[in-house]
């Protein structure tokens, strides 16, 4: 739970690995929460304790995990030595440092910009600079307080979304609106939610899996209730503005959208960066899965996107079946971890997905962002079952 692992798989490992080292225990798992029951239950003389547990992903910690468990499940070594293994990993450090972390998170949006939302040359790097200032509230600043850490993500999207605005109404109208805005808060979107939710409610974990659901929709609307804050507070100054992004063909290249071959580049460099910063290391045999996975993921995304028109829920079921049969062959095939190497794919489609509603803010309107999500979510959740 500390790494971000799937719930809909933590009672059935917990119950395999009491049966292994021969322990009477049940579990339940809630949210946040698991709840162990030790002893004979029939005789009424069980324990029980209760399991609060909060962290956030960590891919290469996770795969360690997970490692550790196969071994213990299989006799491979003592439980007394895989406590030892696992208390070294939850003190370890994380693989990379603040800064880099931070970098990561400038080059995830700069190409995000271009490739979901249409930006260009000029808006990737305002984005970027956006995305590094969001990565480093969210890393120090909010992780040290937690009064902070409940408003942060209105406050940085309404930020985002002010000097987007702010940008885009200079009247040579050189920066877009919806591209620098979307793509700047594209750190904080719900993708790892949406994932766990729709695999929990595709094992039938319906309490979990509803629970995480709900969730990231609400928390999605909270972003695009903060981007239209923004946007509004911006308009109260100066409510002379162009709607749209102003692209004519005498623009020079760099105020133009990226052209299509460009996604060759940008794909599969994208996936890499995205598996880093949910701390994959970059020396592992699963990094160049993870990337493929995600490129066939975009493929496919952008190969219905182009015989479905206007159906993000459908476009988006076609994108997750591929990610979740790839993922799972890759697991039954090759020995790899399912879950871990199909994370970077699902958290491509949601921008994908979103773009194609016009963006975070849904073509200026922040509370549409809701139905976009539910469409993007229904198919992401219908594409896994």
């Amino acid at each position: 739970m500390t790494f971000g692992a799937p719930s809909h798989r933590i009672e059935s490992q917990l119950v395999a690995c009491a049966r292994i080292i021969e322990v009477e225990a049940e579990f339940i798992h809630l949210p946040g929460v698991i709840i162990c029951s030790y002893g004979d239950q029939e005789l009424g003389c069980s324990e029980t304790h209760f399991v609060k547990c909060g962290g956030r992903l960590s891919l290469g910690a996770l795969h360690k995990v997970h490692l550790i468990y196969r071994a213990v499940v299989h006799d491979e070594i003592s439980a007394k030595q895989a406590m030892e293994q696992l208390e070294a990993l939850l003190v370890s450090p994380p693989p990379y440092s603040l800064p880099f972390r931070c970098l990561l998170a400038f080059c995830l949006s700069a190409l995000i910009c271009p490739l979901a939302f249409g930006g260009s040359f000029i808006d990737m790097w305002i984005a970027g600079v956006a995305a590094f200032i969001l990565a480093y509230l969210q890393l120090r600043v909010a992780e040290k307080s937690a009064l902070y850490a409940n408003v942060f993500e209105i406050t940085i999207s309404i930020f985002v979304s002010f000097a987007a605005r702010g940008l885009s109404s200079i009247r040579s109208q050189i920066f877009c609106y919806t591209a620098i805005s979307s793509s700047g808060i594209i750190g904080i979107l719900p993708g790892y939610l949406i994932l766990s939710s729709s695999l929990e409610l595709a094992s039938k974990n319906i309490v979990c899996g509803s629970v995480k659901m709900v969730y990231a929709l609400i928390y999605t609307l909270f972003l695009g209730f903060g981007l239209q804050i923004g946007n509004d507070f911006f308009l109260l100054l100066d409510p002379h503005f162009v709607d749209g992004c102003y692209r004519p063909a005498h623009f020079p290249w760099y105020l133009q959208p990226f052209p299509a071959w460009t996604a060759f580049i940008i794909v599969p460099l994208f996936s890499t960066l995205s598996s880093l910063a949910n701390l994959q290391p970059f020396k592992s045999k699963q990094l160049p899965v993870m990337v493929i996975i995600s490129c066939c993921s975009y493929a496919s995304n952008k190969i219905a996107n182009h015989y479905i028109f206007n159906r993000s829920d459908v476009v988006s079921a076609i994108g997750a079946f591929t990610v979740g049969l790839l993922g799972n062959i890759y697991s039954r095939k090759m020995g790899g971890t399912a879950f871990t190497s199909m994370v970077t794919g699902v958290l491509f489609l949601v921008p994908s997905g979103l773009s194609q509603a016009g963006g975070i803010t849904a073509n200026g309107n922040g509370i549409d962002i809701g139905g976009a999500m539910i469409a993007v979510t229904i198919g992401i959740t219908v594409g896994y079952l």
